[in-house]
């Protein structure tokens, strides 16, 4: 796949082999990663999808403020197991899905939460949308190549599968996959390359130097997004050791400044009529 191997950057392969690493072996992974944080320093732990925007906002942080972030973005589903089972610890923790914020508030390993960004899913296609798909009923049309990442690890691969079902369009689409793939990075680059004519994706993807000015895109209608994957929260976690420091951090990322790289990078801010809407309409609230 030549577009892979010329485009990838160092700075993403990093990030791929950390989620490579962290989907095979996880738990030790995360130990393995584990340093005592220096003083002035606080250690940050998001889900993998978070890792570009957060380089990013850690990078803007520390020029700022002179503190040290000691960061690491791994896969959400094994972070989440390996803190829920205490096997594992941080003091700072960007976590997909409301579900898992309430549980670890409850079990009492983390001191408290707050909204951080949503995600959303959009149609994607290679530049010039060859086929004209407008929707996710062009993509059940005959001769429409389909490629999908049902592969991959829940929440990404169940959301897609959320979407064709509420759309009534499972029977079509998959009629039309000619690519399931586990990696949707891959994916995406072997879109990109012309090997297929569309795909349903997170809206993160698209602002990847990598795809942004080779793809078109088409935004889902809401309705059709299962709530579920959206959200993300930042929990303070019992393992703290500067909490004015932590508070300090969540307040710059959640501030305008802050949510504005998370919406460079694909994401819907907290702050946003969208953000608000979904806010109160999930209960993204700790209480």
């Amino acid at each position: 796949m030549k577009f892979l191997k010329k485009d990838v950057s160092r700075r993403q392969f990093i990030g791929s082999a950390l989620a490579l690493a962290a989907a095979s072996a996880v738990p030790s992974f995360i130990r393995g990663a584990y340093k005592p944080t220096q003083r002035d320093s606080l250690q940050v732990w998001t889900c993998g999808g978070l890792s570009e925007a957060f380089l990013d906002i850690n990078q803007t942080y520390e020029m700022k403020t002179g503190h040290n972030i000691q960061y690491t973005g791994a896969f959400a589903g094994a972070i989440g197991k390996s803190l829920m089972a205490e096997k594992s610890q941080t003091e700072m923790f960007g976590a997909r899905g409301l579900a898992l914020a309430k549980n670890m508030r409850k079990k009492g390993i983390s001191l408290k939460f707050e909204p951080l960004c949503f995600t959303d899913y959009v149609i994607v296609t290679p530049k010039g949308n060859p086929k004209g798909i407008r929707d996710l009923q062009d993509m059940t049309e005959p001769g429409v190549r389909v490629m999908l990442p049902l592969g991959a690890s829940p929440p990404g691969s169940e959301s897609v599968k959320g979407i064709m079902k509420l759309s009534g369009t499972t029977e079509g689409i998959m009629r039309n996959m000619t690519a399931n793939r586990a990696c949707v990075i891959s994916m995406m680059c072997e879109l990109v390359e012309g090997e297929g004519d569309v795909s349903i994706v997170e809206k993160r993807l698209i602002t990847h130097d990598r795809f942004k000015d080779r793809i078109d895109w088409m935004p889902i209608p809401g309705q059709f997004v299962p709530p579920a994957p959206l959200t993300f929260t930042m929990n303070t976690m019992k393992y703290v050791k500067d909490p004015v420091l932590a508070a300090d951090y969540v307040e710059f990322v959640r501030s305008s400044e802050g949510q504005q790289i998370l919406e460079n990078h694909g994401f819907t801010s907290v702050h946003s009529p969208r953000g608000l809407d979904l806010i109160e309409r999930f209960g993204v609230k700790d209480v």
